[in-house]
């Protein structure tokens, strides 16, 4: 299944880079959601508004929140989120 993101987190290639502070995503709806969210915070020392929005939508992956407040691109090697708010 997809992260949070929309990404497998087989291709994404953060957690073989050893970016990934809460190893591998899950979806919003995940039971461990909240908790993996709560490991990124404290890891990075803020949240994760990818998977912070997918929980407060109730979504697997943002593709399905009716309002994102982030967008984000894919550029080869990373991942850039910007706020929209």
């Amino acid at each position: 299944m997809p992260a949070t993101c929309g990404l497998a987190c087989e291709v994404c290639g953060f957690p073989d880079r050893k970016l990934c502070p809460i190893d591998r995503c899950v979806p919003g709806t995940d039971p461990k959601a909240p908790e993996k969210l709560e490991r990124f915070t404290q890891a990075m020392g803020h949240p994760c508004a990818v998977l912070e929005c997918a929980i407060k939508n109730k979504v697997d992956i943002v593709s399905g929140a009716i309002s994102f407040p982030v967008r984000f691109t894919i550029d080869r090697s990373y991942i850039v989120i910007s706020s929209l708010i």
